[in-house]
């Protein structure tokens, strides 16, 4: 069993943000595949759905952004799933609308979703980064991602969630360069760069640590909302 967990936060307002591109490609992979209806469980909806010859556990948390790791958390405690077959796919500033990158470990670059995700399950999951880009200032930030994506942005993102879903069988088979080197031949782009593989880095805190995976230790628990999980959401 391979978990493929998509980052966003619930709600028919958020749906179309920027930040919920994650929930967005897990969608598309769900229908390409037809995965089975999703149900509750684990603080998340989840579908089952085999991908190709691999049989997968579709993912998205329904915590919020900031505490998306304790469904992680459950889900791979329950299928004893190890952190090499966890992708987990989320909106990236730092990388141009259109591009996107494979990376497995390294850190979380101030994305409240992964702090978590590294708080919880540690550090080592792989990651699909959809470039979503950056406003051009750091406290336009929550703003631009908790909004949702511009009518040109069909142009790119469509075709690009489309190239994931019909190439998933690569992702879900562990083979992400060649996941995205087809992607980058179905858009019809070049050969893609190797995807990047960063040390592991020690995890931020433990399973019993503390009620908000996203705040440092001595931090107040977290409030729920989209607004709380973009507390910290930038570099320092």
């Amino acid at each position: 069993m391979k978990l493929i967990v998509g980052l966003g936060n619930p709600g028919k307002e958020y749906a179309g943000h920027r930040h919920n591109v994650g929930f967005m490609a897990v969608d598309h992979i769900h229908d390409e595949w037809r995965g089975n209806p999703w149900r509750k469980k684990f603080q998340a909806e989840i579908a089952e759905v085999s991908v190709g010859d691999t049989r997968c556990l579709l993912v998205k948390p329904m915590t919020y952004m900031n505490e998306s790791g304790r469904a992680v958390a459950e889900a791979m405690r329950f299928y004893k799933i190890q952190l090499p077959d966890v992708v987990i796919i989320h909106d990236e500033i730092d990388l141009a609308p259109g591009k996107f990158r494979m990376k497995t470990g390294g850190g979380t670059g101030g994305h409240n979703g992964l702090k978590s995700m590294t708080a919880m399950i540690k550090d080592g999951y792989r990651r699909l980064r959809i470039g979503v880009g950056h406003p051009g200032r750091k406290e336009m930030v929550p703003g631009y991602v908790l909004r949702d994506f511009a009518k040109a942005d069909a142009d790119w993102l469509e075709p690009m969630l489309d190239a994931f879903a019909r190439e998933a069988p690569s992702l879900a088979a562990g083979d992400d360069a060649g996941f995205a080197n087809k992607v980058h031949q179905r858009l019809g782009r070049g050969p893609a760069k190797p995807a990047a593989k960063s040390p592991p880095e020690p995890a931020a805190a433990s399973a019993e640590q503390p009620k908000s995976p996203l705040a440092p230790p001595a931090a107040a628990p977290a409030t729920t909302g989209p607004f709380a999980a973009l507390k910290g959401l930038f570099r320092k």
